[in-house]
């Protein structure tokens, strides 16, 4: 009997047992949209939080306060306040070689105000070196210029969110804003942005850093320095500088601890990338563990359908059917349930995944849809190999049965 013609032959017996056929399809479905929405939505997110980080440059240095080590960041990361950076320290990074540009940054929130609108913003306090080092510029107006550096400069540039919200499309420039009671003159407007490092970077505001520092925050530190390196390949010269020069800022001397942690953005970049590719392996064979339930059903329900045909197998063998037909038969059955099965799942799981970009889209992140051909090959080699693996103890029991004993079975 050739290989048509016992597909065929499978396809009317498990026709004949729908009910049957579906619950055990069902367990093979299950199993394989499950890895199928896994790799397919840890692809999407891995891709999605590379990019995040991405989006302002691989070519950036983060400097935070306080000591890290490589089993974790520092404790400023989980919002305890450290002091030992300054606007100054960021000045001294920036006359490295290798640095294009650098800039300390402090952050804070509060209630913008203009008239009788009003939006709660996350406003940050930073120099004018902020356009070139995350690589962006003004819609409208323009962008703080060294003068606003130095002293108490009160003017603000506007997301575009924040301008939308405030203004509705309306010339802002040249207007005057309330923040925390202090006026501000509005000289800019970002262009939009979108999410970045899962920031909506639209609903910021920006003031020049001594300002924020002096008047809406009451401090002398900054949260955070960021460099930008102006050639990729002398990340790690730069990062090797940066270190040297604040540990004899801040005289640190051999053998002690930094008071500092710097980290390139590649570094985050190849550690994410080990976790997340951890994570979707760890995830994916959970998933793979529903297909071995599934097997084992597949496996059940082929040891009852043997004892509900036993003498359908005598009868065959009587008119001439090898033990090694009756095999071949009873394995392309429970070939045929998890092929089935696994093709369904694919194609649910390719339509979940699908709506789950969609979601992600409408929440504003740029979720990238990712059904690759190697999860297609594995879930398919997955269901095939569950197929022959849980299949062929029934179709050996099968082709071992006596026809004597077969045709007398009641």
């Amino acid at each position: 009997m050739d290989l048509s013609t016992l597909i065929k032959s499978s396809f009317k017996i498990l026709k004949a047992n729908r009910s049957r056929t579906f619950l055990t399809t069902l367990n093979i479905v299950i199993g394989i949209a499950a890895v199928i929405i896994i790799m397919s939505v840890g692809a999407g997110a891995q891709n999605l939080i590379l990019n995040q980080i991405t989006s302002a440059g691989s070519n950036l240095i983060g400097i935070l306060p306080g000591y890290s080590d490589e089993k974790g960041p520092p404790a400023s990361a989980f919002g305890i306040i450290s002091t030992t950076l300054k606007q100054s320290d960021a000045e001294a990074v920036e006359k490295i070689k290798e640095i294009k540009a650098a800039s300390g940054y402090v952050r804070g929130v509060g209630t913008l105000q203009y008239q009788n609108q009003k939006a709660d913003v996350s406003f940050v306090g930073t120099t004018s070196k902020y356009i070139d080092i995350e690589s962006t510029h003004t819609k409208l107006g323009t962008f703080f210029n060294k003068n606003n550096d130095k002293g108490i400069s009160q003017v603000i540039v506007l997301g575009w969110q924040v301008y939308q919200d405030l203004f509705d499309s309306q010339n802002p420039i040249g207007q005057r804003v309330k923040i925390k009671n202090k006026n501000f003159r509005v000289i800019g407007v970002m262009k939009k942005r979108g999410v970045q490092s899962f920031e909506n970077q639209d609903t910021l505001v920006f003031i020049p850093l001594e300002t924020a520092q002096k008047i809406l925050l009451g401090i002398n530190y900054v949260n955070i320095i960021r460099a930008k390196v102006a050639n990729d390949k002398d990340i790690p010269i730069a990062l090797k500088k940066i270190k040297d020069t604040l540990r004899e800022r801040h005289l640190i001397q051999p053998g002690q601890k930094d008071d500092f942690s710097a980290h390139a953005a590649t570094q985050a970049l190849n550690s994410l990338k080990q976790i997340t590719n951890a994570l979707k392996f760890f995830l994916t064979s959970i998933a793979a563990i529903s297909l071995i339930v599934g097997g084992v059903g597949i496996m059940n329900i082929m040891l009852v359908s043997i004892n509900e045909r036993t003498r359908e197998i005598g009868l065959r063998k009587a008119i001439g059917a090898t033990p090694q037909n009756i095999q071949t038969q009873f394995l392309v059955e429970s070939l045929t349930i998890t092929i089935l099965g696994g093709l369904i799942g694919i194609l649910i799981g390719s339509l979940i995944s699908a709506l789950v970009v969609v979601i992600a889209k409408y929440l504003g992140y740029h979720w990238t849809f990712i059904i690759t051909i190697s999860s297609i090959l594995v879930s398919v080699s997955i269901s095939a190999s569950a197929g022959i693996l849980f299949g062929w103890y029934p179709a050996r029991k099968a082709s071992k049965l006596e026809p004597v004993d077969a045709l007398r079975y009641e």
